[in-house]
């Protein structure tokens, strides 16, 4: 008789996350949907801290449940995940980070959802733990289906979610092995632009991420250029798998207000001049490449201003927005006619001779001063004496005259 798959295969890529994997591992044994509908399949990548003695301890204590490999360290987690996903047998696939750990009903109300709404990809509750910072906007609501123009979705492109396996081996989808960090990224992009329908749970804490205390998870570890190839990933597979349009705009709105932006913050300037000069290029290229004038126009100022200050290559002036942002947060808006500018040093610069629309905050918030007590009529009355009299001014004042008498 052929056993019966797994409901749900929890892929593990572990490497050295002693002592999280405990915590890990352990909340994993008491998953209220019971062993005979999960399995763990948790890849080894090469450590040294403890972390192989471990899985053995669990496998052992509780057979049938783990299933564990271990292969050489391949440098990040896209190898061990790959390996993991090839050997998982369930209807789905939850990917778990080594150093997080589910709430007790997470799986049970993951696939039970799933199997109710049909759902292809299923983005259930994360919450942050140790002071890890996790985006909430797509978990304002339960919902059962969900797309890029309608909710946060571009900003939930981790793979901390249930994927159906079928969806997964349907299209191909793998981690790229050259990447160092965001892996998942193009990966988990991939799979919701094929998904037929992708649901949120929000009604509960499924997945807690954790910021390990000294800082050592290879998200906050990798330098720039790594992050930018993991960009560069995720936005070739949103070229091949969309046409221009809402969808497509609103993750390259994500990218470029929050992700590339943020590789031009503090720690750029402690960066040697050279590595400085590199990461500018290509932001500036990337930018040029990836960023339409639409979506260029609608992010928030400073953003605008790293963008713009990266294309053109100016290195200087971006070292000085950014110390000079250090020292003062965010410019205040200044008004100029009747629109509202941040007035960065840089603002209309006769050097740098940048657009005034790259500082444009919007429109100023009706008349200053005593403006607000005048009726609209008196003022437009007054502008046109105003114009009259440049207009005299203009042709002098004798002919304004003659003109008056005729």
């Amino acid at each position: 008789m052929t056993e019966q798959a797994p409901d749900v295969s929890v892929v593990i890529a572990v490497h050295d996350t002693m002592p999280y994997l405990t915590a890990c591992l352990e909340s994993l044994v008491g998953q209220s949907i019971g062993r005979q509908r999960m399995e763990v399949v948790a890849v080894d990548d090469g450590s040294s801290d403890g972390s192989t003695e471990e899985l053995a301890r669990y496998a052992a204590a509780h057979p049938g449940l783990f299933r564990t490999v271990r292969q050489p360290a391949s440098g990040g987690p896209a190898r061990p995940t790959n390996r993991g996903t090839e050997l998982a047998r369930g209807r789905y696939l939850l990917y778990l980070g080594s150093d997080d750990w589910l709430g007790p009903e997470a799986l049970e109300r993951m696939v039970d959802a799933a199997d109710r709404w049909e759902s292809d990809v299923l983005i259930p509750k994360q919450v942050g733990e140790h002071g890890r910072v996790v985006p909430q906007g797509i978990f304002e609501r339960t919902a059962e289906h969900v797309g890029f123009t309608d909710s946060a979705l571009a900003w939930a492109l981790g793979d901390t979610k249930l994927f159906r396996r079928d969806l997964v081996t349907r299209h191909g989808l793998r981690r790229r092995e050259d990447l160092v960090i965001h892996s998942d990224q193009p990966f988990t992009l991939g799979a919701l632009l094929h998904a037929r329908k992708v649901s949120v749970l929000a009604d509960y804490d499924y997945y807690h991420l954790v910021l390990r205390r000294d800082r050592s998870n290879v998200t906050h570890r990798a330098g720039p250029m790594d992050r930018l190839r993991g960009f560069t990933a995720a936005h070739e597979v949103l070229d091949r798998s969309t046409l221009p349009g809402p969808a497509r705009d609103a993750v390259r709105a994500r990218y470029f207000s929050w992700d590339v932006p943020q590789l031009l913050q503090a720690p750029f300037l402690d960066e040697p001049p050279a590595v400085q000069r590199r990461i500018v290029q290509e932001i500036g290229r990337f930018t040029e490449r990836h960023c339409p004038p639409a979506v260029f126009r609608a992010l928030p100022v400073p953003a605008r201003l790293r963008l713009a200050l990266a294309r053109r290559g100016e290195l200087h002036a971006l070292c000085d927005l950014i110390a000079w942002e250090q020292d003062h947060g965010e410019a205040t808006p200044v008004r100029r006619g009747s629109r509202l500018y941040a007035h960065y040093p840089m603002f209309r610069d006769r050097r740098l001779a940048l657009p005034d629309a790259l500082f444009e905050v919007g429109p100023a918030p009706g008349p200053p001063g005593w403006r607000r007590l005048v009726p609209a009529p008196l003022r437009r009355a007054r502008r046109a004496v105003k114009r009259a009299l440049r207009r005299a001014r203009r042709d002098g004042l004798a002919a304004a005259l003659r003109g008056a008498v005729r």
